[in-house]
C-alpha cells in the first residue's frame, strides 16, 4: 500500500513526469526517451494497470482518494495528491479528470513476433497516422472490431501519447502492436507471414469493401493512410489489392478513423 503523499510546490522534482502536458513537441521527445506514458482518468489508469504496465507514481486530487482506493492500496509506486490549482500549473491545463498516473513503457515486440502467431488472421497498418486523436479512434475500432495486431509505419504517432490513449478509451494499451522498421519496405514481412495486402484508397482499379470480403482471405492486413493524402504511392504499390468504400454522390471518402471501423466490420471473420 503506498500512503498518499501531498504536494504543494509546482518545482517538487517529483512532479517531473506531469510537467508540460500540453507540449506535444517536448513529451514526443521525451516519452519515449525516459520510458514513460501518462494514463489520464480513472478507467486509463486502471485499464493500463490491468494490462500490465508498471506505475511509476499517480497524481490525485483529494476528490479521487475515495474513488481510486483500491488502485491506490495496491500500488507500490508513490501517490502524490495536489490541488487542482498546482496541477494546471505543473500540466500546462485544467486537469478536470483530476486523475493521472505515469506508466512505464514496455518494450515493443518485433513486428515478424507479431505477425507469427497462429490466431493472427486480420492486422490494420496504419501509415504515417500523426493525428493523435484519429490514431486513438483506430485503435479503439481495432479493438472492439476483432483486429489481432497493429503495425505503425515509422513516421506514425505516438500511440501512447496522453492524447491517443485518452481517446481510445486505453485501448492502446489492450491492442498488440509494433513499428515496423522500414516503410513500404516491409511489406514483404507480411506477405512472407501469408498476409493479402489491401489498401483502404481511392484508384481506378480498386474493387468495392464488399468484393474483398467476400474473398475471405485467410489472412488480410488493411491498410489506411493519413488523414487527407491517404496512402502514398509507394504504399499503393506495395499492395496486393486496392479496395474502396463506396460513397453516395457528393461524398468522396470517410475519415480516416471512420474508415477504419467500416472495413474492420466489413471483414470480421464469420461476416
Amino acid at each position: 500500500m503506498a500512503d498518499p503523499i501531498v504536494l504543494d510546490d509546482p518545482a517538487d522534482p517529483r512532479l517531473h513526469d506531469y510537467t508540460d502536458l500540453t507540449d506535444v513537441q517536448l513529451r514526443r521527445r521525451r516519452e519515449p526517451a525516459e520510458g514513460l506514458f501518462i494514463a489520464e482518468g480513472e478507467k486509463v489508469i486502471r485499464r493500463s494497470v490491468a494490462a500490465g504496465y508498471a506505475m511509476r507514481s499517480m497524481l490525485l486530487s483529494a476528490k479521487w482518494l475515495g474513488p481510486m482506493r483500491d488502485v491506490i492500496d495496491a500500488a507500490t509506486a508513490p501517490v502524490y495528491v495536489v490541488d487542482p490549482a498546482l496541477a494546471e500549473r505543473v500540466t500546462g491545463y485544467h486537469v478536470h479528470r483530476g486523475a493521472l498516473a505515469s506508466m512505464a513503457r514496455k518494450p515493443l515486440p518485433h513486428p515478424a513476433e507479431l505477425l507469427a502467431g497462429a490466431g493472427r488472421r486480420r492486422v490494420a497498418v496504419f501509415e504515417d497516422m500523426v493525428d493523435h486523436a484519429n490514431l486513438g479512434a483506430a485503435f479503439r475500432n481495432a479493438a472492439a472490431l476483432g483486429v489481432d495486431a497493429v503495425l505503425l509505419t515509422p513516421r506514425c504517432a505516438d500511440p501512447l501519447y496522453r492524447r491517443a490513449v485518452k481517446v481510445s478509451m486505453g485501448a492502446v494499451l489492450s491492442v498488440p502492436y509494433s513499428r515496423l522498421e522500414s516503410w513500404p519496405g516491409d511489406a514483404g514481412l507480411l506477405r512472407e507471414h501469408g498476409f493479402v495486402l489491401a489498401a483502404l484508397c481511392l484508384t481506378e482499379d480498386s474493387v468495392t469493401l464488399d468484393e474483398l470480403a467476400a474473398r475471405r482471405h485467410p489472412r488480410l492486413a488493411l491498410m489506411l493512410g493519413t488523414e487527407g493524402d491517404g496512402l502514398t504511392a509507394g504504399a499503393l504499390r506495395a499492395a496486393d489489392e486496392h479496395v474502396r468504400i463506396p460513397m453516395d454522390a457528393g461524398v468522396d471518402s470517410l475519415n480516416v478513423a471512420a474508415a477504419s471501423a467500416v472495413a474492420f466490420y466489413a471483414t470480421r471473420p464469420g461476416a
